[in-house]
């Protein structure tokens, strides 16, 4: 049976699933005369000792066969044989074996017939993601070498890798993030694949290559992937929409390889892309404050969006982290106030990971030590306090609202913060001061 393609799998998340309930439907398939096993990603993570999130089948039952044996089902890849069961408290992915026809727009075949075990998994990507357990029987069904792969770490396409890359051009960062992820070596002809076929991911859209970096760069396994992604040629291709170039940085000093060593960073696109517009507008030989440039933050925050499809979010988080350092790299050191007003801001943690990353690599290292030692001190102090006065008092002293407004509550608030003041008076004749001082 063929099947034309012209429905795509359903976007949206699914709800957790557990092994239990995935093991149920396994055996009703089983029950009702069916070949059906666990299948891909939740067999490999199971033998790498791992906790898979999802526990799909797959089985030689088709779609209306599926349907029929479970009340609760929804079909969200019915061309492609996949058909989400709903069970107690999971969802749980049910796929008819298949076989991929030729594929046209290097994403999804053209057309898919129904097939054997062995051609459902020699048509996967990598042999660690296509392997079978049977898991009433404890038994792997392996046609591709995959476990020996895994107990070897090694990452390799099936079949002919070149063909592989071709199909879908997203395996080529997907072999990034597997290898990142889960410490493998890329077996040689499959990285040698991946350099030659790295121009297809022009092809690939922003959104689809903006998920699997964020997959990649969030994780601590992040520096595998950051390096991986220059050694094999695909740097160039992600990044030709940069400024001056951001593709040919050296990764080996890379500023984001110097980011601290946690278990993730939240936005880890976002930081990412940070701390290449940081990258790309200065080196450790010149003065730091050229980041801080606000065109030319806004002109980087505009050229990652357009590149990686960066959200509404992660834009102003990475526009924030760039723009958060100001204060703190002028060439005045900044006052206690400056300080409290940084460490307030939603994104002062994300800052301070580039701050130091900065530092590693020689950028204003001494001005950084320095500001670590002044936030270690000020941990023990209330950082945002409520303002002691408000424009509401200032009108009501008499003073007329305008621009002024704004300038004397700030000078107020920097003597709040500076501890210069403690009390609403005193609040008060500061800003009488400040008001007589500023221009009419």
């Amino acid at each position: 049976m063929t099947h034309r393609m012209n429905a795509a799998a359903d976007p949206r998340p699914k709800p957790p699933c557990e092994k239990q309930d995935a093991l149920e439907v396994l055996k009703r398939l089983r029950e009702a005369g069916h070949v059906a096993y666990f299948a891909g990603g939740c067999v490999r993570d199971t033998l790498l000792g791992l906790a898979p999130k999802d526990w799909d089948i797959a089985t030689d039952a088709p779609p209306p066969r599926v349907r029929q044996l479970f009340p609760d089902t929804q079909a969200v890849g019915a061309a492609f044989g996949v058909i989400l069961v709903r069970h107690r408290g999971s969802v749980i992915e049910v796929a008819t074996f298949r076989a991929d026809g030729p594929y046209e727009d290097g994403r999804r075949p053209l057309s898919v017939r129904f097939a054997s075990a062995e051609e459902d998994a020699r048509r996967r990507d990598f042999t660690i993601n296509g392997l079978f357990l049977d898991p009433l029987e404890n038994r792997v069904i392996d046609f591709v070498g995959g476990r020996a792969d895994l107990e070897s770490r090694r990452l390799r396409a099936i079949g002919v890798a070149e063909q592989r890359f071709a199909e879908d051009h997203l395996r080529l960062l997907r072999a990034v993030r597997f290898a990142a992820r889960f410490g493998l070596e890329i077996e040689a002809a499959t990285a040698d694949a991946i350099r030659k076929a790295a121009p297809l991911l022009k092809g690939v859209s922003p959104e689809r290559i903006g998920d699997e970096l964020r997959l990649m760069l969030t994780p601590s396994t992040r520096n595998a992937a950051w390096k991986l992604i220059w050694d094999l040629n695909l740097a160039a291709v992600l990044l030709r929409l940069l400024p001056k170039a951001a593709s040919r940085l050296d990764a080996q000093k890379s500023i984001f390889l110097h980011l601290p060593a946690e278990e993730t960073i939240p936005f880890g696109l976002a930081v990412a892309a940070a701390t290449l517009c940081a990258q790309v507008q200065a080196d450790p030989a010149t003065d730091p404050r050229t980041l801080l440039d606000k065109p030319a933050v806004s002109r980087g925050v505009k050229a990652m969006r357009q590149a990686l499809r960066l959200s509404n979010v992660e834009s102003d988080q990475m526009n924030q982290t760039l723009i958060g350092l100001e204060p703190l790299l002028a060439e005045e050191l900044p006052g206690i106030a400056a300080q409290k007003r940084f460490l307030s801001q939603p994104t002062s943690g994300l800052s301070r990971l580039l701050l130091e990353a900065l530092a590693a690599v020689g950028i204003q290292k001494g001005r950084i030590d320095w500001l670590a030692g002044q936030f270690k001190s000020l941990a023990s102090q209330e950082i945002a306090p409520a303002p002691l006065i408000s424009g509401d008092d200032l009108a009501a002293a008499g003073f007329s609202p305008g621009p002024t407004f704004k300038r004397v509550l700030d000078g107020v608030y920097d003597a709040q913060l500076e501890g210069k003041i403690a009390d609403r008076d005193q609040a008060m004749q500061v800003a009488r001061k400040l008001w007589a001082m500023s221009p009419s």
